[in-house]
Order: C-alpha cells, then structure tokens, then sequence
C-alpha cells in the first residue's frame, strides 16, 4: 500500500507523494489540533479544553477541526510541490481554505451537535491556526529547496535522452525532490548533449565507489543505446548495496506525474506495473462514481437552476439549455455527453468541428461565466450516473478530434482503455487543450492517470478540482 522509495518521495497506492510535504500537513494538522487547546484556554480563562462543559467530546472535536483544515488546503493546491503561485497565491489560497474549512466544520456542528465547538473558541481557533500555519510556510519553503532534502540522483548517460531531464525540469520548483550530481558518459553516447561541466570523470573508480564517496542515493539510467554498452555488472551491484536504479521513464513519472510520449517505449508499458482492471477495481469505481455524483449533485443544484435561469434571460425562452454532442467514450464506444449549452445555438452551423479558442466569439455571456466557472459541466453527473462516463478520467473528446489527434500522438487510443471523466488528472496539472501541442501534453497526463489509477489518486483529483473551479486555471 504505502512505501518509502527514496529518501525524498512516499509511495502510496501507486502515488509518490513528497515525504516534506507530507511532513507539512502532518504539521499543519497539529497545529490546528493545538490551535484548539489554546483557544480554549484564552476564551476560558486558562480552562483546559476538558473542564469545559460546552465541549462534549474534547477528543473528536480537536481532531475534526485538525482534519478538515489540511484538506481544505490541500482543495486549494497548497501542498503541491511544484505549485508556482508566489506569497501572493499562497495567502490567497490560505485565506480561501480556511474559510472554505470553517464553512464545512459549521455544516458539520449543525449536523452534529455533539461536535459543537463554541462561536468563541471556534473564531479564536482560525485565527490562531491561520497565523501559525502562515509563519511556519515561509520557512518551510525556504528550507525545502535546501539540496539537504533532495535525494542526490546520478544520471547514467550524457547524450539526448539524457540531457532531456534539464529541458523538462527546467524550473526550481521541478526539481524540489532531487538534485542531480552529474552525468556519466556512455561509450554508446554518440555525442554529449549536456553541459560539459556536468559530465563527470569516475577516474578509474567503480560506479559504486564513486556513488558511495559522492552520498548517492539513486542512478537513473538514461542511455541513447540500451541494447548494448551498458555497465550491467556495475547496475546489479549497486542495486544490491541498497541504491535505487531506476530507467529514465520512471523517473519522470515520479518526478512529473506524467508519462513522457518523445520517449516512451511499448516494452517499458508492458512491463511496468499499473493499468490494472478487475472486478472489485470496477465495482468500486462505480460506488465511487455514484457518492461523489450524488455529492456535487446536492451542493451544486441551485447553481444548475441558476444556469438554466440565466440562459433563458439570454436567449429566449425558446432556446434550448442542454447541448449534446457525440463524443467517444469507453473502449471507443460513442454516446451523447449533456451539458449547459455556452454557445450561440448556431456555433457550427457548418458541421465542422473547431477547437474552442480564446475569447471565442461563439461563446455567450452567460457561456463564458459558466465555463470560467465549470458550470457547464454539471449536466454530465447525468452520463456519470447513467454509466457512460467516470466522475474521473480523461475527457472525452469528439470522433473527428479523436481520428484526427489518433493520427499524431502516440497511444492516443489507449486513452479508451478506462471511462472517460467530467474532471481528470490532466485537467488539474495542465491548463485548457485547444491545440495539437495541448492534447500532447495532455495525453501525457492521460496515460499516467491510464496506468496509475486508484481510488486514492481519484480522491485526490477530485479534491484538487475545487482550485481549478475556484481559480479558473485552464478555462476557456
């Protein structure tokens, strides 16, 4: 279920998530369990949070307000490692947490009246939590980007696939988990792509010598050439003396949570793990899909009414609100995906599909509300309940996109293999695709969801999709 890889990455349910930040929200939690105690003991006095009457059960109450915080948080994007968003994003973010965390906990004492906190002690509670856990972030990624918790990585091989670690983790927060320590050349390197300066010369020692005198803790194998020239006998023997060796692609997936397609390889998708199936995989995916649709459903039903209200304002009442289009779906299969029509009723009223672009002329006002918003895609918790489609998964695209994209981007097809989603997990790490180059990077994500998929990582997009709906990232 959960494994510790390397020193810098956490391997839960197919997911390598951060050990430093998973050390943060351990952190934050206890801070907000704290955060209790003290305002208990500020509101009442110097009263401990069991001498107070109000507060029935102590215990569960501390721990449900530690609980709902963190995730609250998480929903905003704030323990991705590679979130870019700067002071100003992260207190916005923080602000929009805590709120959308004391809206829930209040939802939650007005269930449960047993849990009930106390107005006094519970405001008190915010506040102390929110100025702590905002202290303490600062230095944490100050302290983050330290090499002292990157795992060192050794690269095997200077040439062109080996040079592509710098091009695709070019920026700092990519390369927050590791540290690379240099470049060894190959004698089936044709040329060296890296900067020189990083190819470094073993000087007559062993791979594993050196990697012991240098505190490596991983050698990722990046050759050009892998039918022959590479130190076989070397790899096994430091996998043996307990270093991680990992293939080039392995690494990305972990490092990106994508799946490369420049140098993806068919044996390599064979023979790794993942793209697992089975009937409890299904049975549960389909519970899954049914609570969470059920959920949105009754959160997000006045703002349906609200939609269809708003449309007819717009354009008459005569005019249709729902829009279906054909689109492909599992294992190929057609059917009509439902949404909130964002366009003139008249959008392609040539039969030819187009790509939505920015500021598209086609889209209304209200259309462009809704999509900003992702109010137009509430209507498909009908396909998700009616079993067409996944509350997680990739879009589903059109017949003439899917031919057409088939054509050009490797393993597009395969993209089939599992129920296409109203959100997924290219939608919440890549912006809008609306070109050839965006549904390339998209099936990146597609394929990692493809392999990887688990009700964890289902869990965990679908709590993410709260920042892309609240922040707008990738509408269009």
């Amino acid at each position: 279920m959960g494994t510790f890889k390397t020193l810098g990455t956490f391997k839960f349910f197919k997911m390598h998530l951060r050990v430093p930040f998973l050390l943060l929200a351990l952190m934050e939690f206890c801070i907000c369990v704290a955060a209790v105690f003290v305002a208990v003991y500020v509101r009442f006095d110097g009263s401990q949070i069991t001498e107070v009457s109000s507060i029935r059960s102590p215990f569960a109450t501390s721990m449900l307000f530690g609980l709902v915080m963190p995730v609250t948080m998480m929903a905003m994007g704030l323990y991705q490692s590679r979130f870019r968003g700067g002071i100003l994003g992260v207190f916005l973010r923080s602000v929009i947490g805590f709120a959308c965390g004391a809206a829930i906990l209040a939802l939650l004492y007005y269930l449960i009246p047993h849990l009930y906190l106390g107005r006094g002690v519970f405001g008190l509670a915010i506040l102390i939590a929110f100025f702590v856990v905002g202290t303490i972030r600062p230095m944490f990624f100050y302290y983050v980007d330290k090499d002292i918790l990157k795992i060192r990585v050794l690269v095997l091989g200077a040439g062109e696939k080996a040079a592509s670690i710098s091009r695709r983790l070019r920026r700092r927060v990519d390369r927050r988990g590791f540290r690379v320590v240099g470049y060894v050349k190959l004698n089936t390197d044709a040329m060296v792509v890296v900067d020189s300066a990083s190819v470094l010369d073993l000087e007559g020692s062993s791979l594993l010598d050196f990697a012991i005198a240098n505190n490596v803790d991983e050698i990722v194998v990046a050759a050009d050439e892998r039918r022959s020239g590479l130190p076989l006998e070397e790899l096994l023997e430091c996998k043996l003396h307990g270093l991680d060796v990992i293939d080039l692609l392995s690494f990305f997936e972990r490092e990106q949570g994508k799946l490369p397609l420049d140098i993806l390889r068919p044996d390599w998708l064979i023979y790794s793990d993942g793209f697992q199936r089975g009937a409890v995989r299904d049975v549960s995916k389909r519970i899954f899909d049914f609570i969470a649709s059920a959920f949105i459903l009754a959160i997000t039903w006045p703002f349906m009414l609200f939609a269809v209200i708003a449309i007819k304002i717009e354009d008459g009442m005569d005019a249709p609100v729902l829009y279906r289009q054909t689109r492909v779906g599992f294992l190929g299969e057609p059917f009509e995906v439902l949404k909130f029509r964002s366009m003139s009723v008249n959008a392609e009223s040539g039969g030819v599909a187009q790509w939505a672009t920015k500021n598209d002329s086609r889209v209304t006002r209200v259309g462009n509300f809704m999509r900003k918003t992702r109010i137009d895609e509430l209507p498909q918790i009908l396909n998700v309940l009616s079993g067409d489609m996944s509350f997680v998964g990739p879009r589903p695209e059109r017949p003439h996109f899917v031919e057409q994209l088939s054509e050009t981007i490797p393993y597009y097809r395969e993209r089939h293999a599992v129920k296409p989603g109203i959100t997924g997990w290219a939608q919440v790490c890549y912006p809008y695709g609306a070109s050839m180059k965006d549904s390339v990077q998209k099936q990146e994500f597609d394929l990692y969801y493809i392999k990887n998929h688990t009700i964890f990582l289902d869990m965990l997009i679908l709590c993410q999709t709260a920042e892309v709906v609240l922040f707008g990232k990738g509408a269009r």
